[in-house]
């Protein structure tokens, strides 16, 4: 009978340890799918120290240009500017940068929405005609980046 006991006890123990060992497994890997990472954009083109870049991040086509994700408002320094989005996910991702040089918060256009201000996009992307569309300006999180971004 103590045998019989003891034998349950061990079985029982065996498959709490292997139900433990089950749940740290999925934590764990869980855990690696959502590792955060580290977007560093460095704008550059800039031509006067004056003003700030706002800087925007977009995940998805359909928000890009009229949603961000995140957003950063980042002073010139050297004629450049360096904005840090920190934890990010893996997926796919876009960039638009305007320089504000008068410093008055918000984009200048003319009279028909063509922005009079330096702006730029992820991999250079320009638009014809338009905007630059999402598929061009789209890069890949999968580990810390650094995208360089001139604005023109």
């Amino acid at each position: 009978m103590i045998t019989d006991n003891y034998s349950l006890i061990t079985q029982m123990q065996k498959a709490t340890i292997i139900y433990v060992l089950f749940l740290m497994s999925t934590f764990l890997i869980h855990g690696q799918e959502k590792e955060p990472f580290a977007i560093t954009v460095h704008i550059y083109g800039m031509k006067a120290d004056r003003g700030a870049v706002y800087v925007a991040l977009y995940n998805s086509e359909t928000s890009f240009l009229k949603n961000e994700f995140k957003g950063k408002i980042v002073k010139v320094y050297d004629k450049k500017a360096i904005a840090i989005f920190k934890n990010i996910e893996k997926g796919g991702y876009a960039i638009s940068a305007f320089h504000d040089k008068n410093d008055n918060k918000k984009m200048d256009t003319n009279f028909i929405g063509i922005p009079k201000e330096p702006i730029g996009c992820s991999n250079n992307a320009i638009g014809f005609m338009g905007p630059p569309k999402y598929k061009k300006a789209k890069f890949t999180v999968s580990k810390n980046i650094i995208i360089l971004v001139k604005v023109k």
